[in-house]
């Protein structure tokens, strides 16, 4: 690290090993924050938010203040983020589907709508307050389906195609759906239980199928000769998947570095359930992809120039509001109905505003709480999980690029 004066003004820089040190000790101050205080953690906020929005917020109040401005080497985020969605696909197994039957069909088909009509509102409410489309598909499926994880993974591609700002837009949406798909998720299940008077079916008091049981993620004991295995594969699916994307790139279509990687992830994970080349230990996948998502998205968060949100702010409440009541029009008219209108569709309807707006977390926790008032959901707790964790991203990428390259 060291200090320099630029155009007037102490710049401290910080190197890639001190950058990374600072993501890791941001991510556990944002753990305790969440237990400490009782909001973050009732909105599923996650560590790494808490922890990188709050050093952003205070290298924001030193850069305008004129203290000082802090630049970091953020040469590690991308292969995180890439490590990260690679697990992802990892875990996107075309079985799944068939165990969660037609009913997970319909719920991926709505879910597949959703991000379609997501990105149409951001870009038409984009164009009517007068600012970039691209950065209403920051505001639609990207932050909105998509999350944090997607919001700092699209942002930058979004940059490279000139639109200023993009990442913060897109976290700071993020932020705001995260939030809003915890308040209006337990409510809409509300609204529609009691207006139908609907009731658990009498086969759930069996004892609940949870979706990490369906999907393998089941504990275990993780070995470094394991762990080098799967990272392994991680590293070849990465591989491979930076080739294919290099050469799509040739042809003109902006595709983020993690796409193909995923893709190929994906591919190699259904071949393998076939001919079982190799034995996959789900559990250290999942640990893999937990470690370098949280490290992923504290070191982007911490790094967001939220001095370029101060020119947008209006117009971005105008288009998040605008998907929030798209949300909640959507989820009680359409996604109950298409679902059954009995209590497990008044329940997955929850789920799909937590995990349509945020992330899956927060759809489990908008059943919990819906559950534990009225009574349990297995079929709720299978089919969500399962198409927000996993399924969703098969449709909801391409979807994103094509409107991405569509307003380049």
């Amino acid at each position: 690290m060291n200090i320099e004066t630029i155009e007037g003004v102490l710049t401290l820089n910080v190197n890639m090993i001190s950058t990374l040190t600072l993501a890791i000790l941001l991510l556990f101050l944002g753990g305790f924050l969440r237990k400490k205080i009782s909001f973050f953690e009732r909105f599923c906020i996650p560590a790494p938010v808490i922890g990188g929005l709050l050093f952003s917020v205070i290298a924001l109040f030193l850069k305008q203040s004129n203290v000082i401005t802090i630049s970091m080497d953020t040469t590690f985020q991308s292969p995180f983020m890439i490590v990260f969605f690679t697990t992802v696909g990892l875990g996107g197994s075309f079985a799944l589907v068939k165990k969660g039957g037609k009913l997970l069909l319909i719920y991926w088909l709505l879910s597949s709508i959703l991000a379609v009509a997501q990105n149409l509102i951001g870009v038409g409410m984009a164009k009517l307050v007068g600012i970039h489309p691209i950065l209403g598909v920051m505001m639609g499926a990207v932050s909105m389906e998509g999350g944090h994880g997607a919001a700092a993974a699209f942002g930058p591609t979004a940059e490279s195609l000139g639109v200023a700002g993009a990442t913060t837009v897109a976290v700071a949406a993020a932020t705001f759906g995260l939030i809003s798909g915890g308040l209006i998720g337990g409510p809409i299940a509300k609204f529609l239980i009691d207006k139908y008077d609907l009731k658990p079916a009498d086969e759930e008091k069996m004892e609940e199928t949870s979706y990490r049981e369906v999907a393998g993620i089941t504990d275990s004991k993780v070995t470094a000769q394991g762990f080098l295995l799967h990272l392994g594969v991680i590293s070849v699916c990465m591989t491979i998947g930076g080739i294919g994307c290099d050469l799509i790139a040739k042809t003109g279509t902006v595709l983020p570095g993690y796409v193909g990687a995923m893709f190929v992830a994906v591919i190699f994970r259904n071949i393998n359930d076939k001919i079982k080349l190799i034995n996959l230990d789900f559990y250290t996948i999942d640990l893999i992809g937990d470690v370098a998502l949280g490290i992923f998205l504290s070191m982007a968060l911490m790094t967001l120039k939220l001095w370029e949100l101060t020119s947008l702010a209006g117009q971005m409440f105008v288009v998040l509001f605008a998907q929030v009541g798209f949300m909640i029009i959507f989820t009680t008219l359409v996604v109950f109905n298409l679902l059954g209108k009995d209590f497990d569709a008044a329940v997955m309807a929850s789920g799909m505003a937590g995990h349509g707006l945020g992330a899956t977390p927060n759809a489990i926790a908008n059943m919990s709480a819906v559950t534990e008032k009225y009574g349990p959901s297995t079929k709720a707790f299978l089919i969500v999980p399962l198409v927000g964790a996993f399924l969703i991203d098969l449709f909801g990428i391409p979807n994103i690029v094509y409107f991405m390259n569509l307003f380049k």
